[in-house]
């Protein structure tokens, strides 16, 4: 290899100054931190996204549960109207009897209908709770 290589150490004497080695290492510091701190949120968001699944899956298992009871109760009470119905001896009294299970139809589904709207803030609140501590976390009031 001769002395008019260009890419000769010998012919281009480079040393880095002072003031650039400073530089370029602070930039791999800040570098190396900006990672870490998007590895952390990324990890952060992960667990977060995880825990208003789990959140969710249980609300919508509790939501169907309550549902199921629902649809029991109410079936449960349109057959025991049906059987009382073929009891019933004169118009008047199928009368009276109908209208007592609208009524009481009418006041059950008013409170069912309550449940479920207590329950489904219940279960978005349980849901939203994941994502208000991971914002909270990673976007701290300045003091």
């Amino acid at each position: 290899m001769s002395n008019t290589d260009p890419f000769s150490a010998s012919v281009i004497p480079f040393e880095v100054p002072e003031q650039m080695r400073a530089f370029a290492e602070k930039g791999v510091s800040q570098a190396r931190d900006s990672y870490a701190k998007f590895k952390d949120a990324a990890e952060t968001h992960n667990g977060t996204v995880e825990a208003v699944f789990t959140t969710a899956s249980k609300g919508v298992s509790e939501y169907s549960a309550k549902l199921m009871e629902i649809m029991k109760a109410n079936t449960t009470a349109n057959l025991d109207f049906a059987q009382e119905l073929l009891g019933v001896k004169s118009p008047t009294e199928a009368m009276e009897l109908w209208t007592s299970h609208a009524r009481k139809q009418f006041e059950t589904f008013t409170a069912q209908t309550k449940e479920l709207a207590e329950l489904s803030q219940k279960v978005a609140a349980e849901t939203a709770e994941p994502i208000k501590t991971s914002a909270s976390k990673l976007f701290k009031p300045a003091a």
